[in-house]
């Protein structure tokens, strides 16, 4: 008699389709995780698969029930370079995976990309809807201080150093040009960027962003160093002192305006790479996935 029910409950259970039983707050939604500059496809990874820009973001995402891409594209390259990979290679993925249009979400630089794709490469029939994370929407200030500092009679020669070295860390083939990269993130690039770029109509925009409360080397060893320098070219572009190391806060609102994460009570801050969990650097100091699982509900919803 026993063995009679639990065939029964088996057979009842198998009986339901299975199709979205488990699938998550996201069923059925399609997502394209875009890298910053020196980023990579989350697919590999770097190192071996030791470090991950999302920092298993990705993964997290199609546990809720989406469709998610880590597309690679040259790690120092333009705009519209890295746009045009993109766009191939999400093409490539939307086929494979029966997605007739896509969230675009964009991290730094690449959010950048996202938004050229959309208003110049004819991408936007394919889109459903833009956001940007931690994005350079008036320019990040270091990029004008760095190149300022570098001679033009020097840029050929940091290239093609910086080109060599990019080509030997990320051995993917692709080509690099760090000098077109760091014109690309300058205030004066993106202010005409903006005006060749407008927002599609149809298409709606979310941005996200980060900051830091102070130049913490603890939490922050990295964007502790060029968090000063961010902060002194804020204040001198009219952008503002608050910054997540490399972007002011000011400069990363587009669109809709998400805002920020909500730190741990221990944290200085969310900084520019724990923005993206880059090699788990950011789920000990916020709910990263909470974070970016809200970032889809948004994105679906079309709130």
């Amino acid at each position: 008699m026993k063995k009679k029910i639990v065939i029964g409950f088996l057979a009842t259970l198998l009986s339901f389709p299975t199709s979205g039983l488990f699938a998550g707050p996201l069923d059925g939604q399609c997502i394209a995780l875009v890298h910053g500059i020196l980023g990579f496809d989350d697919t590999q990874g770097l190192a071996g698969g030791l470090v991950k820009y999302w920092g298993g973001l990705d993964g997290y995402l199609r546990s809720q029930g989406a469709k998610v891409t880590t597309p690679g594209s040259s790690a120092t390259n333009s705009i519209p370079t890295r746009a045009s990979q993109i766009q191939s290679a999400v093409n490539t993925w939307m086929t494979a995976n029966g997605c007739s249009k896509v969230h675009l979400m964009g991290h730094s630089q690449g959010g950048l990309v996202i938004r050229y794709m959309v208003s110049n490469l004819g991408f936007a029939g394919k889109t459903q809807t833009v956001t940007t994370i931690n994005s350079l929407h008036k320019g990040a200030p270091m990029a004008d201080i760095v190149l300022a500092v570098i001679p033009s009679w020097l840029q050929p020669f940091a290239n093609s150093a910086l080109g060599l070295l990019a080509k030997l860390v990320y051995r993917d083939g692709r080509p690099q040009d760090a000098i077109a990269m760091g014109k690309s993130l300058t205030v004066s690039y993106v202010k005409t960027f903006n005006t060749n770029s407008p927002n599609k109509s149809g298409i709606k925009y979310y941005s996200y962003g980060s900051q830091m409360a102070w130049a913490d080397l603890i939490q922050h060893p990295i964007m502790a160093l060029t968090h000063p320098i961010t902060w002194a070219g804020g204040l001198f572009y009219g952008l503002g002192g608050g910054n997540d190391g490399v972007v002011p806060l000011n400069s990363q609102k587009w669109g809709a305006w998400k805002g920020t994460p909500n730190a741990y009570w221990y944290a200085t801050g969310i900084d520019h790479l724990q923005a993206t969990n880059l090699a788990w650097s950011g789920q000990n100091f916020f709910d990263v996935q909470g974070w970016y699982l809200n970032i889809a509900k948004n994105a679906k919803a079309g709130l």
